[in-house]
């Protein structure tokens, strides 16, 4: 264990972003891509924010949400057009983009864009998926199912790395508790910690409520930002946040995402915290 009371655990480089280093990354951005100007403006000003605190920035956003509680639910703009997008952001703003993908065939387009790959959580297992973002040439960032103990993803760890990479990230956001509800166990992030490749805490996906709403997820935004402090208290190497300037009105996740303008007092905190632990 390290004087931060954490495991060792490896540097993964993406472009100028180094994820496990001495400071805590960042990687935020709404839920999914509304359009073009929403995200530049987001991206925007996160990345200024993200250097004034001296954090390592990754901006993500989602092309397609293909687990929507319902059919009718906006699912954003779909590969084509939505790596347009993250492209222009990429080129305009100067920062490394993260999506995730769903299947083997959206891997090749998307890996010509975008620094980092997301396998969504409901997908972890899916060992075809895993090679084949793991063969992308990208970084790999794995969220841990809801359905999963920290222990598993041993297993995933072990797919992805035998399949040549090793620019790997895991994170944790939340576990099935039961009746639309998930807990946070700062548990995992040690123990997922010790399979050697950074942690990240995905603060907003952890007070989700899914399905909590009928027809959509609920979720209760307010929680997020203590859950962050908890996990940066625990020793994780970046914070996952999803944030709209009007979440009262984000096509997706709305409930759960932290507005944009409250951005600079959440992150101040935990950077605060981060130093102190060092």
């Amino acid at each position: 264990m390290t004087a931060a009371g954490k495991t060792n655990a490896s540097v993964v480089t993406i472009g100028a972003v180094r994820v496990g280093g001495p400071a805590l990354t960042l990687i935020a951005g709404p839920c999914v891509i509304e359009s073009e100007v929403l995200c530049l403006r987001v991206a925007e000003k996160l990345c200024v924010l993200a250097q004034r605190l001296r954090m390592p920035f990754i901006f993500k956003a989602s092309y397609d949400k293909a687990n929507r509680s319902s059919g009718r639910s906006f699912r954003g703009p779909g590969l084509r057009e939505g790596l347009k997008v993250l492209s222009k952001v990429k080129s305009a703003v100067g920062v490394p983009v993260l999506t995730d993908v769903h299947t083997e065939a959206e891997i090749g387009a998307a890996a010509e864009v975008c620094d980092v790959l997301q396998v969504p959580a409901f997908l972890c297992r899916q060992t075809d998926l895993l090679l084949a973002v793991a063969r992308s040439g990208r970084a790999v960032n794995v969220k841990k199912g809801q359905f999963l103990a920290p222990g598993d993803m041993a297993n995933v760890v072990n797919k992805i790395v035998g399949a040549g990479c090793r620019r790997l990230l895991l994170t944790e956001r939340g576990t099935t508790f039961g009746y639309n509800n998930l807990v946070a166990d700062m548990r995992s992030l040690p123990i997922m910690r010790a399979f050697g490749y950074p942690v990240i805490f995905d603060a907003t996906h952890s007070v989700q409520v899914p399905g909590g709403a009928g027809d959509r997820s609920g979720g209760d935004a307010r929680f997020a930002p203590v859950l962050a402090r908890a996990a940066v208290a625990a020793g994780c190497d970046g914070v996952f946040f999803e944030t709209h300037p009007d979440p009262a009105a984000a096509l997706s996740d709305g409930p759960n995402m932290i507005p944009l303008r409250d951005m600079r007092g959440v992150l101040e905190t935990l950077c605060a915290i981060q130093k102190s632990l060092r």
